[in-house]
């Protein structure tokens, strides 16, 4: 992706985009494969630093833009409700179905969900998956096991994470399940 923002001298969400766009250049009736998951993954933690460096570069606004152009291109809303359960969030907003829902927990600064603190503009330094297994079944796959967040500090925010995959109807493999809760006793 580097190599690509460089060469073409664009932005680094766009060449974000074009990772994963070119990663999932599939067919919708292809189907989704172990090495598609992982670099969905990859990208999706990519993504939370991102936020994490445009929040401290250009603030909320630079922030909301960019989750606005992640969460339109990773997840699937056009497809339908994505299943989104934050890590957290507290009852009565504890489950979002909306991309709206997602841009609040991600960025907070939204007056409708008052106790998002923006997960994502954290100061996230690193993200990395620890899958304890992957589910594959033709153009939809499943992901649970453990995300590490390490924070601009050195310190390490463990969570259990569950992601649900689906192409969509141009091929592109969405995210239509999100599931993050501490693990137990945290």
């Amino acid at each position: 992706m580097n190599r690509l923002a460089t060469k073409h001298k664009i932005s680094g969400l766009v060449a974000l985009s074009l990772a994963v766009s070119a990663a999932f250049s599939a067919n919708a009736h292809a189907d989704i494969s172990e090495a598609d998951v992982l670099a969905a993954q990859k990208a999706w933690g990519d993504a939370v630093v991102m936020l994490s460096e445009h929040y401290a570069e250009g603030g909320i606004e630079k922030a909301r833009n960019s989750a606005r152009e992640v969460i339109d291109s990773a997840y699937g809303y056009t497809m339908g409700p994505v299943l989104f359960k934050p890590t957290l969030a507290a009852i009565p907003q504890n489950i979002r179905l909306t991309a709206e829902g997602a841009l609040a927990y991600f960025v907070g600064h939204d007056e409708a969900f008052p106790n998002d603190g923006g997960f994502g503009i954290k100061g996230w330094a690193a993200v990395e998956f620890e899958n304890a297994a992957i589910h594959l079944s033709g153009p939809v796959a499943m992901s649970m096991g453990n995300v590490h967040f390490t924070h601009n500090d050195g310190s390490v925010t463990t969570v259990d994470k569950s992601f649900g995959y689906q192409l969509d109807d141009a091929g592109n493999l969405r995210i239509v399940l999100h599931h993050s809760s501490l693990p137990y006793g945290n």
